[in-house]
């Protein structure tokens, strides 16, 4: 129960920092990228993945990805580049 909150809290905030980056950052191909990353993360698209193909990417490649792509988007995203403020 507590790695889908997890999981749902992840891929909310991806989907956020993509949608941002998108509309008010001027990187939209990496908002984009963002968006498609962060379906990685929702219980639903994974259960549709393991149940199409056989298999899911494991906890720790899932946490790699968000450690990334959240350092990524501090260092080169809409936020870091102060577009929001």
């Amino acid at each position: 129960m507590f790695g889908k909150l997890i999981s749902w809290f992840f891929g909310g905030l991806l989907l956020t920092v993509g949608i941002l980056n998108i509309v008010f950052g001027n990187d939209a191909d990496f908002g984009v990228f963002l968006m498609l990353l962060a379906l990685l993360y929702f219980p639903p698209v994974t259960n549709y993945i393991k149940k199409q193909f056989g298999f899911t990417l494991p906890v720790w490649i899932k946490m790699v990805l968000a450690i990334f792509s959240i350092w990524a988007n501090l260092a080169v995203g809409a936020i870091a580049e102060g577009f929001l403020f």
